[in-house]
């Protein structure tokens, strides 16, 4: 189709000549407002930063919805979230919507702060366990590890059910209080009198060592976890630090010399990215189980390989959350788990910009891993 025609007037040819000029002349005119339009659009694409990108999925394909989970659930990684009363008895709500009968709330506290947190969420009885820390008052100094085990005796007395979630991710178990343990990794020698106390009293131990790998690679172009990656990234030029292997390392060294204290490796060992490293320790020590709190956006992109995983580790591995107490939280967890979902995103929950999907897993593994596994390790 012609989009221009001149006029030709046969008996005036200066006429022609100018008309041919002016038509010339708006085509010329259109086409670089046609021009400005295209490299406006470009650069504004080009403009877009990673931190904004909030992908919408297109595809036409079944959506589920899972506001409840399909079988009984115990969250064994939460923490005090709630800090009033009222947050409390609006969590145990929540909790009934979604299907939660319990939830274990580590506080990694000891001492009087530890104390304050187990009244508050001992007015619901069995609905929560509540768990403490270690005490490294004194340390480096001679007697300190008496002291220790001292205070978990008596966080013991008062109710504690656990001790966690304890972290190393580099420097140190850092997450206790009042004191953290700087320089003291979980297979030193100097923490096995606790660990051994920990058995004796049938206290469980939830251990968080290292982080994503994402967190150790490159912070550009070829990370695909970088905004995620990026706002957790570990600084490996901290004098003394260890690196993602070397803290895997000393999770093996503690569960292997401590084989009567059952330890909780929390968010799958952060081994998302070769989870036969979990898997090979599995394999190897009775003692040892895994949750896999926060890190369903880092396996919802290997849905099949999840679903393997989880089949053959099922007896082993732990629900949990980690992730604050929103309802739409809970729902998007047993969407993943439950459902055969494809391409969707959860940006804001998770803080990545790839797509998810569901794992599908079958109603035996679900059953064990929502409750079953966990009544093993609680039930004492």
């Amino acid at each position: 189709m012609c989009l221009w025609r001149p006029v030709i007037h046969q008996r005036n040819g200066s006429a022609n000549l100018f008309t041919m000029k002016h038509n010339i002349s708006i085509i010329i005119f259109l086409l670089l407002v046609i021009s400005a339009q295209i490299k406006c659009v470009a650069q504004q694409v080009n403009e877009i930063k990673l931190k904004d990108y909030r992908p919408k999925s297109i595809y036409k394909i079944p959506i589920s919805n899972i506001p409840k989970a399909k079988y009984p659930v115990i969250d064994m990684h939460s923490h005090a979230y709630a800090n009033t009363e009222a947050e409390l008895a609006q969590w145990v709500k929540t909790m009934d919507a979604v299907g939660v009968e319990k939830t274990i709330v580590m506080t990694q506290f000891t001492g009087a702060k530890f104390d304050s947190v187990y009244a508050r969420y001992a007015q619901y009885g069995n609905r929560f366990e509540v768990w403490c820390g270690f005490d490294y008052t004194g340390y480096p100094k001679p007697g300190w590890i008496d002291h220790a085990v001292k205070e978990l005796e008596r966080c013991f007395k008062v109710g504690a059910k656990g001790v966690g979630e304890l972290g190393d991710k580099g420097m140190g178990e850092l997450n206790s209080y009042p004191v953290p343990g700087y320089g003291l990794h979980f297979d030193d020698p100097q923490m096995k009198p606790l660990f051994e106390k920990c058995a004796a009293l049938k206290l469980p131990v939830n251990i968080h060592v290292a982080d994503p790998y994402w967190m150790y690679l490159p912070m550009d172009s070829t990370n695909d976890g970088l905004m995620n990656a990026y706002t957790w990234r570990i600084d490996l030029t901290k004098k003394g630090i260890l690196n993602h292997g070397q803290l895997i390392k000393t999770l093996e060294n503690v569960v292997r010399d401590n084989p009567k204290t059952t330890i909780i490796a929390c968010h799958l060992a952060n081994c998302e990215y070769d989870l036969e490293m979990l898997g090979s320790m599995l394999q190897k020590f009775p003692n040892l189980y895994a949750d896999f709190a926060a890190r369903f956006g880092e396996t919802a992109p290997i849905p099949r390989y999840m679903n393997a995983f989880f089949e053959k580790y099922q007896d082993r591995l732990l629900y949990g959350t980690d992730m604050g107490v929103d309802p739409s939280m809970y729902a998007t967890t047993f969407r993943i788990l439950e459902s055969n979902d494809e391409h969707f995103y959860e940006t804001e929950l998770f803080g990545y910009h790839w797509a998810l999907h569901g794992f599908g897993l079958k109603d035996s593994v679900l059953k064990k891993i929502y409750s079953g596994n966990a009544k093993k390790i609680i039930a004492r």
